[in-house]
C-alpha cells in the first residue's frame, strides 16, 4: 500500500513538473534591406506567413529594415546589435557588406545566438556559424542571364549595378559577364551611385547616357525590378526598343506586363517569398526542435521568366508572393 502511494505521488509530481515547464519558443529577428526597396516587401510576405507558425509555438518575429542604402554597412551592424540587445534567440540575415557584418555576426554567435542566412552571403555562412542558406547563387543566376541574352542574339550587354560594392550585386554582374562572354557577347558594367537607388528618373538618365555614347550596346540587364523600369524608360526615350533588349533580376507586375507585351525580354526570379518563409520558419524550428535540413544551401533560383511562362508568374505577383 505504501509503495502504491509512493508511486502515485511520484507520477503526480512528474506530471506537475512537466506541465510547469514552458514550451520552447523562438524569439527571432529577421534583418532585411531598405524600407524604400519594394523587393523586401516580397521577403516580408514570406516572413509574415512563417510568423504565424512561430507564434503558434509561442515565439515571436521582429522584422528589421535599414532606412536606405546610403550608410548600408553601419546600418546593418546597428540592426544586428539591436537584435542582440533585445535578447533574441536567432537572427535571419543576408550578408551584403561582409567586412562590416561578419564581425558583428560572429560576436552574436559567440553569445549563443543562432544565425540563418538568406538572399546573400552564402560564401561567408561558415564564417558566421550560419545554419543554412536560402536564396539564389548570385553568380550562377547572373551567368544564366548573360547566357540567355547571348542566345537571344545580344552582342554587347550592359549590366547595371545600382548599389556598387554590395557583394550580391557585384556577383550578379560577374556572372552576367562570364555567361555572356561564353555565348560570344561583350559585357560592360555600369555602376551608378547608391544614392540613386530607387530613383527611376535619375537611373534612366545614367543608362540613357551609356546607350547614346555607345550605340553598339544591344542589351541591358538591371539588377532589380525598379531599375528595369528605368532601363526600359531609357531605351524608349532614345527610340531604341527594336535595337536594345532589356532583362532584369526580380519580378514586378510592370516588368511582367512588359514581358507579356514584348517590351522586356526576360526577368530572373530568385523567389524572395520562399527566402523569407524558409529562413524564418527553419530558424525557429531549429531553435525550438533542433531540426536541420540535409540540403545546404537551399537554392530558390534562378528561374528565368519570359514569354513562355509569363502567365504563371503573373498569378504569383498578383498575390504579392513573386
Amino acid at each position: 500500500m505504501q509503495l502504491t502511494k509512493t508511486l502515485k505521488a511520484t507520477v503526480c509530481a512528474a506530471v506537475l513538473a512537466a506541465t510547469a515547464i514552458p514550451a520552447s519558443a523562438a524569439n527571432i529577428a529577421v534583418i532585411a534591406g531598405s524600407i524604400e526597396d519594394g523587393f523586401f516587401n516580397l521577403i516580408k510576405k514570406g516572413v509574415d506567413d512563417a510568423t504565424l507558425m512561430v507564434e503558434a509555438n509561442g515565439g515571436s518575429v521582429n522584422y528589421l529594415r535599414t532606412p536606405n542604402y546610403d550608410n548600408f554597412g553601419p546600418d546593418l551592424v546597428n540592426l544586428i546589435n539591436q537584435a542582440v540587445a533585445q535578447g533574441v534567440d536567432g537572427i535571419a540575415i543576408p550578408v551584403w557588406v561582409p567586412e562590416a557584418q561578419v564581425p558583428a555576426l560572429q560576436a552574436a554567435a559567440e553569445k549563443g545566438i543562432k544565425i540563418m542566412m538568406y538572399n546573400s552571403g552564402q560564401d561567408v555562412k561558415d564564417d558566421v556559424h550560419g545554419i543554412n542558406y536560402f536564396g539564389s547563387d548570385e553568380f550562377v543566376a547572373g551567368k544564366a542571364g548573360g547566357a540567355y541574352m547571348a542566345e537571344q542574339g545580344a552582342k554587347k550587354i550592359l549590366c547595371h549595378i545600382h548599389t556598387p560594392g554590395a557583394v550580391n550585386h557585384e556577383s550578379r554582374c560577374a556572372g552576367v559577364k562570364e555567361g555572356g562572354e561564353e555565348g560570344g557577347s561583350e559585357v560592360i558594367i555600369l555602376r551608378t551611385p547608391a544614392n540613386l537607388d530607387g530613383d527611376i528618373t535619375g537611373t534612366a538618365e545614367s543608362i540613357k547616357s551609356e546607350l547614346v555614347a555607345d550605340q553598339s550596346i544591344d542589351a541591358v540587364i538591371s539588377l532589380a525590378a525598379w531599375s528595369a523600369d528605368a532601363a526600359t524608360n531609357a531605351v524608349a526615350q532614345i527610340g531604341a526598343q527594336d535595337r536594345v533588349m532589356v532583362g532584369s533580376f526580380d519580378l514586378s507586375e510592370s516588368a511582367l506586363d512588359r514581358i507579356k507585351a514584348g517590351t522586356q525580354k526576360m526577368a530572373i526570379d530568385q523567389q524572395p517569398y520562399l527566402q523569407g518563409f524558409l529562413a524564418t520558419s527553419m530558424l525557429a524550428a531549429h531553435i525550438d526542435f533542433g531540426t536541420e535540413l540535409a540540403t545546404d544551401p537551399v537554392l530558390t533560383g534562378p528561374a528565368i521568366v519570359d514569354a513562355s511562362n509569363i502567365d504563371t508568374a503573373l498569378a504569383g505577383v498578383s498575390k504579392g508572393a513573386r
